[in-house]
């Protein structure tokens, strides 16, 4: 696989609970992390003193994150409002060559930062709240 253009990595936001997806706008940096926390069943039996893990087993989640600059109110708004609203919606991760992971997902941290001499900025960390689908490219 040929190397990718980080800025075609997407976040979306489904702006209005029917599955209308927008890119959350001004990202300049996004990132998607999977986790799975492992169930240790070790035992006084297991070969050789070795950690044994149960298959199948835990919890799994992923986090989106990113930070940019604001391009457009729609998105912006959208947001604030899921943010203070305490909501979880659909949000479509886009990875290039690989496929489209998409699900709920509650906003955990935005944050706002600027300078006297620079551009208004944003932060912004979402929490998988449900199970993911995943559809390849």
């Amino acid at each position: 696989m040929p190397a990718q253009a980080g800025k075609d990595l997407l976040i979306k936001i489904d702006m209005d609970g029917s599955g209308r997806f927008e890119t959350v706008a001004g990202l300049r940096a996004t990132r998607i992390a999977f986790n799975a926390e492992t169930v240790d069943v070790t035992s006084l039996d297991s070969p050789g003193g070795w950690r044994e893990l149960l298959a199948g087993a835990g919890v799994r989640s992923a986090a989106l994150s990113g930070n940019g600059v604001f391009k457009d109110a729609a998105t912006d708004a959208r947001l604030r409002s899921l943010f203070f609203g305490g909501q979880i919606p659909q949000a479509q991760v886009i990875v290039p060559d690989f496929g489209t992971i998409q699900g709920p997902f509650q906003i955990t941290t935005l944050e706002y930062a600027g300078t006297h001499d620079g551009e208004a900025t944003y932060e912004l960390a979402l929490a998988s709240a449900g199970q993911l689908t995943f559809a390849g490219a």
